[in-house]
């Protein structure tokens, strides 16, 4: 790819800066951007770690990038890390909260830090692994011409798309963003690393909160939220147990530990499983339901602060317009888009309304809800749906 220097008027190749985790994903990135023409230099992010896979994860990118004859650096974000990242996860939870920290990594991090370092030191874009799929589009009309602008799209493989954690980004963003894997599957990207030889094709893919490994959850925010007991109660309001500290908790939780139920199943036979409904940080207490469809788990409208759409226009629309508008929606990472309708609150709290068409189960303060709407013009003759933008539940 290339590009006319405005000083020079030289023909040189666009500069794309890749986030180089360690693992498949950015590693084929950056295959592929080099194989498009792109002049690539690698980067690996060294951000807080507690089980130190980051030394690796650093160690595998290297070799991705010796294999690939490019360029390849660390940056060390570690103390933005902490203090953007991590510190927003734990006062989160101290806080009653259930905090999403790929979201927040995201924006703070990969399309902050690592973005804004890139275009200093000259880059064109910056490129990442995520499973999601970029289009150019034309977008409102300002003095009677159209401007051009950009979407997200769903990525080629459902099961492993990534724009749930992406809706915070910008179209100053997007502008200087490429994300090569988007229109391949996980077994496509995969077996392009196997036929170029690269070092990390058979490597797993990370689970769970990146930077603690395997660390729990639990044990980590320990180390920060002091233990608390409290009561449990069932949703007559009666006392059925202690916790450890309701900020340990989130809603829809299962393994509570609960070490009366065992004489409860005895006495009264095989009863359903018990899930987090609600908890109180101030009286710290937890409130559980029985059965994973019981009512009590289920929320048909939730209110969102920080609302961010991708296009600007639509939310100028939205503001203006009376009736809601309609949209696809999740409230948690992969689980099922449904209908829904989104709003203004009509107050000045700078809230917005999301009712959902059927109630959606385990909705959690704190946590993402995504906004999509069906993109009729994704082509191949298919509708692919687009990610609007999204909002923080409160």
């Amino acid at each position: 790819m290339e590009k006319i220097d405005s000083k020079t008027k030289i023909r040189r190749k666009q500069v794309v800066f890749v986030g180089m985790s360690g693992g498949v994903d950015s590693s084929v990135a950056a295959l592929l951007l080099k194989r498009q023409g792109y002049e690539v230099i690698g980067v690996f992010m060294r951000c807080y770690n507690v089980d130190g896979c980051a030394d690796r994860d650093s160690e595998d990118a290297r070799r991705v990038a010796e294999k690939l004859g490019i360029p390849f650096y660390v940056w060390d974000f570690e103390e933005e890390y902490k203090q953007r990242v991590v510190k927003y996860m734990i006062e989160g939870y101290r806080k009653g909260l259930t905090p999403n920290p790929d979201v927040m990594c995201n924006r703070e991090i990969k399309f902050g830090l690592f973005l804004d370092r890139a275009l200093r030191l000259g880059a064109d874009y910056a490129a990442t692994g995520h499973y999601v799929v970029k289009r150019e589009a034309r977008r409102a009309k300002r003095g009677g011409k159209s401007v051009s602008g950009f979407t997200l799209q769903v990525s080629r493989d459902k099961n492993k798309d990534q724009s749930y954690f992406l809706w915070t980004l910008t179209q100053a963003q997007l502008a200087h963003c490429l994300f090569p894997v988007g229109e391949y599957t996980k077994p496509q990207v995969r077996a392009i690393a196997r036929r170029a030889g690269l070092p990390t094709a058979a490597k797993k893919d990370s689970q769970g909160i990146c930077f603690l490994g395997q660390v729990s959850l639990t044990d980590f925010l320990k180390q920060y939220l002091p233990p608390k007991r409290g009561p449990v109660l069932d949703l007559a309001g009666n006392r059925i147990g202690e916790h450890a500290g309701a900020h340990f908790y989130t809603v829809g939780q299962r393994h509570i530990g609960l070490p009366n139920r065992k004489a409860l199943i005895a006495d009264r036979g095989n009863i359903a499983r018990a899930y987090v409904a609600e908890k109180d940080i101030r009286k710290n207490t937890i409130v559980v339901a029985e059965g994973a469809d019981n009512p009590a788990l289920y929320q048909s409208t939730v209110w969102l602060a920080g609302l961010n759409l991708i296009d600007p226009e639509v939310l100028k629309k939205l503001r203006a317009a009376q009736s809601p508008l309609r949209v696809f929606a999740r409230v948690r990472y992969r689980q099922p888009l449904t209908r829904a309708k989104l709003q203004a609150s009509g107050s000045k709290s700078q809230t917005w309304k999301l009712v959902f068409d059927e109630p959606q189960k385990f909705v959690a303060a704190g946590q993402s809800a995504v906004i999509y709407v069906e993109d009729p013009s994704a082509g191949s003759g298919r509708s692919r749906l687009r990610m609007l933008g999204g909002g923080v539940i409160v």
